[in-house]
């Protein structure tokens, strides 16, 4: 009896959250459904959004794929001075800000870029960045550092006394990589792959900005749209639907192809790698580091340089909407934060199937089914910056999640008997072994969640009036207005604030916990 209690002590705050989130998720979607007119069907341009959606996510998802498993091995397998420091950058592109990275791969492989000045100096055709090519690009921008540090856990996860056994068998690189890295590759990559493609199926603001016209339309753009400039209700909950069938269906494939590697446990050894340690293999790992290195901090170099030569260029609007910005960030954290751990604490699966629906479900369609709802009582415009924070909490809950929730387990696994012997429950259980124990965890949830909220152009987008915008939506308009300087300055602020609260969360979680 007692344990049972515990038990509904721990799901008590989770049933909670799920409701919450649930209520957020699925309600405004109804509301959509409801006030949309009866009748109609998917126009013909609908369908080509849904196949350039399908197409492109797929494009990003399997380059992101393989080209990190390559730059994944090679950094499992060679050890050299700033390795650490290359392993933390892979994480800068996935909490860029979107329309910050737009512009430095603009500064790279735009009209005037570098790339087509070069190929302008060997008398070669330009390259365009626009259209299906543009898209994926950008997309294998951000998830390939994603991708990257997915794969290179699973590589890590590899006891280093199967390696040691494979070179006292005398097995040749090709074997060891029939033998155990393959194996592991087919209980990672399946589930790499869903992450990826589920990211680029709800692409907004790279579309917007890259997608180069009709026939470069996602479903979540084709949202926008049919409320921005039609209002169609029921097109755009139809849309929202597809979406999410699409997304459930890429997790169905996922859980289904992923098989348990099958390793075992090892002793924590450092691992040695007999069969890499060829000159060919050394300079292929080299030369796969290098290029993924280049293709990462090239972008995030032109950002700084023109950054700082249009900070002068700034309207003052930039540092009101930096404002307005900090301010959604901090609230979307706090939220994203209680929701995530309350999740986490059930520790049931129905858990993460909740906490996934926000990635699944266009924020588009959450954030009008919202104003649909408060717009008898109150004036929506009001409620831009509430809503706006609370559909970007919904957005990073997943991804908090899944940074809460193997610490947590960890944690109720080591210490969870002894607490239950000393009655430690609710709150008491919540203070004393929960929360010092989660501190990093949730220092750098926490930190990106703030990250992707202040970079976020999405509801705001929608619906904020000529006087409220975020920083995202003003370097959006400064750059429809050709003011291309004043919004590489507006860019370079947005970047060093989402760095900078990523590292002030991030840096808090790993301070001293005994202090």
């Amino acid at each position: 009896m007692a344990a049972r209690a515990v038990e509904m002590t721990r799901s008590g705050p989770g049933w909670v959250a799920a409701g919450i989130v649930a209520a957020l998720i699925l309600g405004p979607l109804f509301a959509v459904f409801m006030r949309a007119e009866t009748g109609g069907a998917v126009l013909t341009s609908d369908w080509a959004a849904v196949r350039f959606t399908i197409l492109q996510a797929i494009l990003s998802a399997a380059l992101s794929i393989a080209l990190a498993i390559p730059v994944a091995r090679a950094l499992a397998r060679r050890a050299f001075p700033g390795r650490g420091i290359l392993i933390t950058l892979l994480g800068a592109p996935f909490i860029l800000p979107v329309i910050v990275a737009v512009l430095g791969l603009l500064a790279v492989f735009g009209r005037g870029g570098i790339v087509n000045t070069g190929l302008a100096w060997l008398g070669l055709p330009p390259v365009s960045i626009y259209g299906l090519q543009g898209v994926v690009l950008a997309h294998v921008f951000f998830n390939l550092p994603l991708a990257t540090r997915i794969i290179l856990q699973g590589w890590q996860g590899i006891p280093a006394e199967r390696f040691r056994l494979a070179a006292n068998l005398g097995l040749s690189g090709v074997q060891v990589a029939r033998f155990l890295e393959f194996p592991m590759l087919r209980a990672v990559v399946p589930g790499a792959l869903m992450v990826v493609f589920a990211i680029c199926l709800s692409s907004f603001a790279v579309a917007l900005t890259l997608g180069g016209g009709p026939r470069a339309t996602t479903v979540e753009l084709a949202i926008y749209q049919a409320f921005n400039f039609d209002f169609d209700l029921g097109r755009a909950a139809r849309l929202a639907l597809i979406q999410l069938v699409l997304a459930g269906a890429a997790a169905v494939v996922a859980f289904w192809a992923a098989v348990p590697a099958g390793f075992g446990a090892g002793l924590g050894r450092v691992v040695r790698r007999w069969e890499a340690e060829t000159w060919g293999a050394r300079a292929l790992d080299a030369g796969w580091i290098t290029l993924a290195a280049g293709f990462l901090i090239v972008p995030l170099a032109m950002i700084f340089l023109n950054g700082v030569n249009g900070l002068t260029q700034m309207p003052g609007a930039v540092w009101r909407a930096a404002g307005v910005s900090v301010v959604i960030a901090l609230i979307s954290t706090v939220l994203c934060i209680g929701l995530a751990l309350s999740l986490a604490m059930a520790r049931r699966g129905w858990a993460e199937v909740v906490a996934l629906m926000g990635i699944a479900v266009s924020p588009l369609v959450i954030g009008t089914g919202l104003f649909v709802i408060v717009n008898p009582w109150i004036d929506p415009s009001r409620l831009a910056l509430p809503v706006t924070a609370l559909v970007n909490a919904l957005m990073a809950l997943p991804f908090a999640m899944r940074v809460l929730a193997p610490d947590l387990a960890r944690t109720e696994a080591d210490f969870g008997r002894l607490a239950d012997a000393l009655g430690l429950t609710g709150w008491a259980r919540l203070r004393w072994l929960i929360l010092p124990r989660l501190r990093p965890a949730l220092g750098f949830s926490a930190g990106l969640a703030g990250a992707l909220s202040m970079g976020d152009l999405g509801v705001v987008a929608l619906f904020a009036d000529p006087d409220f915008a975020t920083l995202p939506l003003q370097m959006y308009r400064l750059m429809g207005a050709y003011q291309m300087e004043a919004a590489a300055g507006a860019g370079l602020i947005l970047l060093a604030l989402s760095l900078g609260i990523f590292w002030i969360f991030d840096r808090g979680g790993r301070g001293d916990v005994d202090a």
